[in-house]
């Protein structure tokens, strides 16, 4: 898991070392990465001064303040980013192991299709427009957002380079991308992101008007099947909260670490697979 939180930010960022901390720091435009404990780090422990070493040059280069890291494997460092001033969010951490039986994969709700979608895609856009419709509207529950705001969230995630940016991921193979589709229309979209044997499932979102439908649970069992076929043997996640949880252990996963985010303001939690 800490090879696998390491490498992810290598594939579009720089690192930059601060001792107990490395600093990734995006190169061009995507995806603003953050800070986390060293890999393999055997100094003093981190403090508060390490902290806003780091948030001073986070500044300087006009990225988000922010530190991400596992609660249970580097304890000390919630104290020093508390000390520091920044607010700590506790996230549930969720895993399928090579042990664990993932949920049969399916299309979900009758009507409904579920597919991988291919770098060329026409579909590509509208699909990651979903999920920032979702996070727009946090939480489990029927919301507003549908198809005429989606059609505007695709338009823009096409002008402004994101759509191009992850079929270059895709072609890469650093970024496998699955929705579920309604007449056409994208209703859910979610991807994992594959190192070696270990991929992350992330950002999971449902266009909040097709909600309480079971979409997201169809998404993440079509992921981890592919990931599964693919070679991959531990499937990982992080949920925005306990809620949230529930629904993917229902896909197989189980719950066994805490993932912490610290930001100066509230943060926007993980995906919600509602």
């Amino acid at each position: 898991m800490e090879r696998y939180y390491d490498a992810v930010p290598r594939t579009a960022a720089r690192a930059e070392d601060f001792g107990p901390l490395t600093l990734f720091a995006r190169e061009g435009e995507g995806w603003p990465y953050y800070a986390r404990p060293t890999l393999g780090y055997r100094g003093p422990a981190v403090t508060a001064e390490d902290v806003r070493r780091v948030v001073a040059r986070q500044r300087e280069l006009g990225l988000p303040e922010a530190f991400e890291w596992v609660g249970e494997h580097d304890p000390l460092l919630r104290a020093a980013v508390e000390e520091a001033g920044l607010a700590v969010h506790e996230h549930p951490l969720l895993v399928l192991g090579p042990q664990d039986e993932p949920a049969a994969a399916s299309d979900g709700p009758a009507g409904v299709s579920v597919r991988v979608l291919a770098a060329d895609d026409p579909a590509l856009a509208q699909a990651l427009a979903v999920p920032h419709l979702a996070f727009g509207e946090p939480g489990t529950g029927v919301g507003a957002a549908g198809a005429a705001e989606l059609a505007v969230a695709a338009v823009a995630v096409a002008a402004d380079g994101t759509a191009a940016r992850v079929a270059g991921r895709i072609t890469a193979g650093n970024t496998v991308l699955a929705a579920a589709f309604e007449d056409g229309a994208a209703l859910c979209a979610g991807q994992h992101n594959p190192v070696g044997p270990v991929t992350e499932v992330a950002g999971v979102g449902t266009l909040p008007s097709a909600r309480r439908r079971g979409l997201g649970l169809a998404v993440t069992a079509a992921l981890v099947a592919n990931a599964r076929a693919n070679g991959v043997r531990t499937v990982f996640l992080s949920a925005a909260d306990e809620d949230v949880a529930r629904i993917y252990r229902r896909a197989g996963f189980r719950p066994f670490a805490t993932a912490l985010i610290a930001e100066p303001a509230t943060p926007t939690g993980p995906g919600d697979p509602a």
